[in-house]
């Protein structure tokens, strides 16, 4: 399939399908499309199991100071601080990035929204039965769905409902109160940032970027609950809609490339784009 190169990092990861081999990419490789997909975890308030999310941006969680939350002093909502900052959330941003967020091409992720938002996800008595746990959460408890919103992405599997508020912060910190966090993930910043530098030696278009995020667990525990009851639910990697997460990549994933390939000729010079 000429014009897109689909890359899936290994972690929780689904490769749908591969342009050109290794050896064949041409040698400038700039206007190939690239289309990410992964199985993460979800924050209740915007979406539920084996939902589809489209991301606008993706802020890294790992760049930062940390001080042990026991340590913080009792005004501060964490122990996280933006880098060469003294305070959580200290203002202004510091214009000097160290790649802590990535804004994809907001036509482009407008684009693929609007050509799949009608895709039908697979739901089950499974999913309905695990997703009635969260009460109080209205997109939790909707059928899987398609969406788009943030990818908050650490290496640290972290869980529970006070990190799920350190994610929302730190989510509306970078993007200056525009952003809306969704989905926490891990690989999404490094692959971001590789990609940079590739944009930067003119071997790759950053506006030719996708980053599609389903569905797998939530990323805390129901009101009421245990988050570490919550945790060790998902320690064996028993995640509570895995399979259908990777079937809804399929499914949206697929409408995507499916369109790209087709209508190659067009869209080799001219990136689609939907406000």
């Amino acid at each position: 399939m000429p014009g897109v190169q689909l890359v899936a990092p290994p972690r929780k990861s689904l490769i749908l399908a591969s342009g050109h081999s290794r050896s064949a990419l041409p040698g400038n490789i700039r206007n190939v499309d690239r289309f990410f997909t992964k199985v993460p975890c979800l924050n209740p308030a915007d979406v539920s199991l084996g939902s589809a999310v489209w991301a606008d941006h993706v802020i890294d969680g790992d760049l930062s100071f940390e001080i042990d939350a026991r340590q913080i002093p009792a005004n501060w909502p964490t122990g996280y601080i933006p880098l060469r900052r003294g305070t959580p959330y200290e203002q202004p941003v510091s214009s000097e990035s160290y790649g802590e967020l990535y804004t994809l091409n907001p036509g482009l992720v407008g684009w693929a929204f609007h050509l799949t938002q009608n895709v039908p996800l697979a739901d089950s008595e499974t999913l309905r039965t695990f997703r009635g746990r969260f009460a109080g959460f209205p997109n939790a408890l909707k059928p899987p769905f398609i969406a788009r919103g943030d990818t908050l992405s650490a290496s640290t599997f972290w869980h529970g409902s006070k990190m799920d508020e350190w994610a929302n912060a730190w989510t509306r910190y970078f993007t200056a109160g525009q952003g809306n966090y969704m989905i926490a993930a891990m690989e999404d910043s490094g692959t971001l940032q590789a990609l940079t530098f590739l944009n930067h030696a003119g071997r790759v278009d950053l506006q030719r970027v996708l980053v599609l995020r389903t569905v797998s667990n939530y990323d805390r525990e129901p009101i009421g609950g245990s988050a570490i009851d919550s945790l060790k639910e998902m320690v064996s990697g028993n995640y509570s809609a895995y399979m259908p997460a990777l079937e809804a990549a399929q499914a949206v994933g697929d409408k995507v490339v499916r369109d790209i390939v087709e209508h190659w000729s067009d869209r080799e010079s001219t990136i689609p784009h939907q406000p």
